[in-house]
């Protein structure tokens, strides 16, 4: 049996070039809103100043829940910039996203001291289920 194979043209550079920038733009908008949050809320000096431990349970929290939410969000933009497959993309975001919380884990516990530990395994750990439901409710949208 003879199949037919898609020729390569043109647009499978520019299609490898939207679906990373898919990825890239979903997982970077969660660094920045983090840090911007972040940066705020040390301005308004509800956070200790950059550099000191922050152990207050309430404090790690709040940080903790809008990081859930901005992540959430980056997986919601990675489906909807997927030039196709949103889904295969936003696993490709919350595997990102999973190495880049994991490692930012063991390099807070074992080189830092920043707060509890909690905090930043809770980080890791809920980063691919979060990604995955912005993708999720992405594809729900029009439902």
């Amino acid at each position: 049996m003879i199949t037919a194979t898609r020729p390569l043209t043109a647009t499978h550079p520019r299609r490898l070039l939207r679906s990373t920038a898919a990825v890239l733009t979903g997982f970077l908008a969660v660094a920045v809103l983090s840090l911007a949050t972040d940066q705020v809320l040390h301005v308004l000096k509800v956070y200790p100043p950059w550099g000191e431990p922050m152990y207050e349970t309430r404090l790690n929290l709040l940080a903790l829940s809008y990081r859930i939410a901005y992540t959430i969000l980056g997986g919601y933009i990675t489906a909807a910039l997927a030039p196709h497959a949103p889904m295969r993309h936003v696993l490709v975001c919350a595997l990102l996203g999973t190495v880049a919380g994991t490692a930012g884990a063991i390099v807070a516990i074992t080189t830092a001291d920043l707060g509890p530990n909690w905090y930043p395994i809770l980080l890791a750990i809920t980063g691919f289920p979060c990604v995955w439901l912005g993708g999720l409710l992405h594809g729900r949208r029009g439902h």
